[in-house]
């Protein structure tokens, strides 16, 4: 049966060390679904796998992008998928790694891409509908969208309504136009999450490591390499923003570091909330790797009764 074993948790924490120890476990391939990772001219500040780790094991979509390149989360999504197709004809079994938490949702549940309404224009149309007696508001989303008013299982659910209605008024699309639109089909029949964690101060020592060990590795160099396309959203990332604004501004070196490793910590604690919201993620510590090799086996033996 095919399985797709995501790995998950913060930066620094050890995921791409046990994504290749599966991977050779299981004799298969690795799937990155770090964003960061997508682009070929930036390596020290995305940390990714190094050389003598992407020879052990064959990984897909990490360096397959040029910085200029438009790309985005349904393109994402449509490239995976395809190429899972293929793996799925050599392996049932395969890892899929990453720590950019709607990257990998993506993969798993796929998603509806909503378009985002300007705050201002929403808040101003959501005041005027507060104001308004559900029965109007009803037969308002009666009219202007029929199909989220069938969807709405609580008619009195004042909240969806206002706010299937100011999607209308604000971009003049159905709310439940995105609703219908068909997901790719999954080239998997199950998939296996596992967490890594460890405590807090453990993983913002970590990153604190990490950050100088980068910069010892050239980091600054590699960011004014790029500095002339600064803008591109390539770019628009931890570890090079600071350092672009450290060249233009001739800032404290030792500042612009301390920021680096300061926005690297919320980015983790970021993606902890992100994970931990999932009930189906099992997890462990990062250093159990045959505990984790166990429960693997045992889940996937389970799929074959």
């Amino acid at each position: 049966m095919n399985t797709l074993i995501s790995i998950v948790g913060p930066t620094g924490i050890g995921k791409t060390k046990l994504s290749i120890y599966l991977a050779k476990k299981f004799k298969t391939e690795i799937i990155s679904c770090d964003s960061r990772q997508f682009y070929k001219e930036l390596n020290i500040g995305t940390s990714k796998p190094s050389n003598k780790q992407l020879k052990q094991i064959k990984h897909h979509f990490i360096g397959h992008l040029n910085i200029k390149k438009n790309y985005n989360i349904s393109l994402f999504e449509k490239d995976v998928i395809k190429q899972l197709n293929k793996l799925f004809k050599k392996y049932k079994v395969i890892i899929m790694v990453g720590g950019s938490g709607l990257y990998e949702k993506t993969i798993i549940e796929g998603i509806n891409l909503i378009p985002n309404i300007k705050k201002k224009k929403k808040l101003k149309i959501r005041k005027i509908l507060n104001k308004k007696k559900l029965e109007y508001l009803l037969n308002k989303l009666k009219k202007k969208d029929i199909n989220y008013y069938n969807l709405l299982k609580n008619k009195k659910d004042k909240r969806k309504i206002i706010k299937a209605l100011e999607f209308k008024y604000c971009t003049k699309k159905k709310l439940s136009s995105f609703y219908y639109k068909k997901k790719p089909k999954r080239p998997f029949k199950k998939y296996i999450r596992i967490g890594l964690k460890i405590n807090r101060k453990k993983i913002y020592n970590n990153i604190n490591k990490k950050v100088d060990l980068m910069i010892k590795k050239g980091l600054i160099n590699e960011a004014k390499k790029y500095y002339k396309y600064k803008n591109l959203n390539a770019l628009n990332t931890i570890g090079y923003k600071e350092i672009f604004k450290y060249l233009k501004n001739k800032d404290n070196i030792k500042n612009c570091i301390e920021e680096i490793k300061q926005k690297t910590r919320n980015f983790a604690k970021k993606q902890i909330i992100w994970f931990k919201k999932y009930k189906n993620i099992k997890w462990f510590k990062p250093n159990n790797y045959k505990k984790i090799y166990i429960y693997l086996i045992n889940k996937l033996n389970k799929y074959l009764q």
